[in-house]
């Protein structure tokens, strides 16, 4: 898809989409915002929708006329199963029926790290990555939705011709804050390279990616977000010595250092927090 059209950028008003709304723009994106709490801060003349993902009537006017779209929006902690199932479950179904009623092609999925979260950390500097053809182990609800996106953007290709990235990503804030989250940093120009190279690549299928950051430390392949044009320049290393000192190496007999979802598979951050 040439870069030069107009994309819905749900979850507009959340933390990773308030990073994308600034670094999507210059590579040739129009955005239009979405999210059910109205967004802050939106430059004149561009078009922002407050809606909930279970309006379809509102969802689908968000989707007609759009070239893509890159869904972020949806609960992204765990909370309860009803909550879980509306949000990301349901609403996720609806973007995609919009999707199709719309005559959209391609859409950009944030999964997530946690739609895989039990898999084993890999431990040791020969350990092999973690290839993404691994399949589900979700750590709670939310990476069970995850898992749901996933494959109901794979039945979307399939059945109706939608082409997805389902992006897993690991954290995307400005910087790491803990050992973790130094193997799995997504630095926030990363990130809007990797949505770029999901928005444009051809003949994508339904394809699944890792989406983090050239670290020194990955755990994971990314080989599949490379063959899409990904290329990563931030590495989480900068930031390892600070916070190795502080928090200590990572303990294979910590049930929280043990898998790939941290403290998700034991003691989960809950939504609202």
């Amino acid at each position: 898809m040439p870069a030069d059209r107009t994309v819905l950028l749900t979850g507009a008003a959340g933390g990773l989409g308030t990073l994308m709304r600034d670094l999507l723009p210059p590579y040739g994106y129009t955005l239009r915002l979405l999210d059910r709490v109205p967004v802050p801060d939106v430059p004149d003349g561009t078009e922002a929708v407050t809606a909930d993902l279970a309006d379809r009537e509102a969802l689908r006017e968000a989707v007609r006329g759009v070239d893509a779209i890159v869904h972020l929006a949806g609960i992204s902690l765990e909370s309860t199963f009803e909550s879980i199932l509306d949000s990301n479950i349901r609403g996720t179904y609806h973007l995609y029926e919009a999707a199709r009623e719309e005559g959209v092609r391609r859409v950009v999925f944030a999964s997530s790290n946690h739609a895989v979260g039990f898999l084993p950390r890999p431990a040791g500097e020969d350990a092999p990555p973690l290839p993404v053809e691994a399949p589900h182990r979700p750590d709670t609800f939310y990476g069970l939705s995850k898992c749901f996106g996933e494959d109901l953007a794979s039945l979307y290709w399939d059945k109706h011709g939608i082409e997805t990235v389902s992006i897993r990503i690991g954290s995307c804030f400005p910087e790491p804050t803990t050992v973790r989250m130094l193997s799995l940093w997504l630095s926030p120009p990363d990130a809007a390279r990797l949505l770029h190279a999901a928005l444009t690549a051809e003949d994508v299928g339904h394809t699944v990616v890792y989406g983090s950051s050239a670290n020194t430390r990955l755990w994971w392949d990314l080989s599949s977000a490379r063959a899409l044009g990904y290329e990563p320049r931030d590495d989480s290393e900068p930031y390892a010595a600070k916070l190795v000192a502080e928090q200590g190496a990572l303990d294979p007999d910590n049930p929280d250092h043990a898998h790939l979802g941290g403290h998700f598979c034991t003691n989960p951050p809950r939504w609202p927090h």
